[in-house]
């Protein structure tokens, strides 16, 4: 099996365009003296994602990123994962949400396709990618499970939060304060498989 790579300490690029991510990717970097910079400060585009699970889209954006910059990238591909729909939306939560991003309109839709009487069952994916400039690319994959509740709850978070509730917890994500979310979700518990390879807290 091929050594892992370890990040040297420098300049990372987080290779989203989404502020929510930003930030959460941002408060779990911090502690290890990384400079962050976003893909968009940086002005690179968005890349199409044509991989067919998180994993291949993630190291999609990572690789664009990192190439486009000439430095080291991280990148997140996450999406709700809803049992009665069939793991849908699945890679496709964003697109659900339209050009405009109006996550009402897709938690709606989800509430929709379910039924009143469907299970309710679901988990959040986070597959987090990072990228060197010479097409080196370690990968990890989180997961949490929970349950989907309607009507949404609670204006923190960002997506699907204020609809999905974890299991054994009594607020939905969208409920939670950051620091409780971002100490438990799906990124959270990937991040925790990268930390071998980032250089130690400062």
């Amino acid at each position: 099996m091929p050594m892992r790579r370890r990040l040297d300490p420098g300049d990372l690029v987080l290779a989203t365009h989404n502020p929510g991510k930003v930030v959460e990717l941002q408060a779990l970097v911090a502690p290890h003296g990384l400079g962050v910079v976003s893909a968009a400060s940086l002005g690179l585009p968005e890349p199409e994602e044509t991989g067919d699970t998180f994993i291949a889209n993630a190291e999609l954006k990572a690789l664009g990123a990192a190439r486009g910059a000439g430095l080291p990238a991280l990148a997140d591909d996450s999406g709700l994962c809803v049992d009665a729909l069939g793991g849908a939306p699945g890679i496709y939560s964003a697109r659900w949400a339209g050009p405009d991003k109006d996550f009402d309109e897709a938690m709606a839709r989800v509430h929709e396709m379910i039924g009143a009487d469907g299970p309710r069952t679901a988990h959040f994916i986070c597959a987090l990618s990072l990228a060197w400039p010479d097409g080196h690319v370690e990968t990890v994959e989180g997961r949490v499970d929970g349950a989907i509740v309607w009507p949404p709850r609670g204006s923190n978070g960002f997506g699907y939060d204020p609809m999905f509730l974890m299991n054994n917890r009594t607020q939905t994500f969208g409920e939670m304060s950051r620091a409780e979310k971002e100490a438990e979700n799906h990124r959270a518990r990937a991040f925790r498989l990268l930390l071998p390879l980032l250089p130690d807290r400062a």
